[in-house]
């Protein structure tokens, strides 16, 4: 973790020279292209510290209703739409509140963003709390479905600068449900379209 840090600690005073360096670039149109892909570089390496920090010094751990949690997260995203399997009204979980809320919306913003819409789904197994996240967008290639949950790591064909986003929203989702005893998972839909399916174990 302190070498993850440390990483984007080197990164943040190389980016800091370059800006300077394109400062006195008198082109004005590459100028403004370098400084594009300093500002992109600047907000990776923000969200990269945040990260580390966020792992070196986890919140405390609560009772919440995941069924509410999971109506908010919907609720920020117009494109989003819930389902609930069986129509639970409440289902009591002890979790990381905050960090759970924000691997869920990292996986409902990827679907709006790349794939149009998310349809999320909550169902429950013998053994597992399960939520899928689905959408409309091209998927991604069979051999970068692992590659896509490393941090940074970008399928190009999937997101674009177009798009936008720092490459670390799976890799957070990922550690988020992993550190709880679950993991998340993609797969792409036999009717076109990306599913990012959610495995927490049941409590009690």
């Amino acid at each position: 973790m302190h070498e993850f840090g440390s990483e984007g600690a080197k990164k943040t005073g190389r980016t800091t020279i370059r800006r300077l360096r394109t400062e006195f670039v008198d082109d004005a149109e590459p100028q403004q292209r370098m400084l594009a892909d300093l500002g992109e570089m600047e907000t990776m390496i923000r969200a990269t510290l945040a990260f580390a920090k966020e792992e070196a010094d986890p919140e405390p751990r609560q009772s919440v209703d995941l069924v509410s949690l999971l109506q908010s997260v919907c609720q920020d995203w117009p494109e989003a739409t819930l389902t609930l399997e069986d129509e639970p009204r409440r289902l009591a979980y002890l979790c990381q509140p905050v960090a759970v809320r924000r691997g869920l919306t990292n996986l409902v913003a990827n679907a709006v963003k790349y794939g149009d819409r998310a349809r999320v789904t909550l169902a429950q197994t013998a053994a597992d709390i399960v939520i899928a996240v689905d959408d409309d967008g091209p998927g991604i290639p069979e051999d970068e479905m692992e590659n896509v949950f490393r941090p940074l790591y970008r399928v190009e064909q999937w997101r674009s600068r177009d798009t936008g986003g720092t490459g670390l929203g799976l890799s957070v989702a990922r550690a988020v449900f992993r550190a709880h005893g679950g993991d998340v998972t993609l797969a792409n839909r036999p009717e076109g379209g990306l599913r990012a399916t959610v495995t927490l174990p049941r409590q009690g």
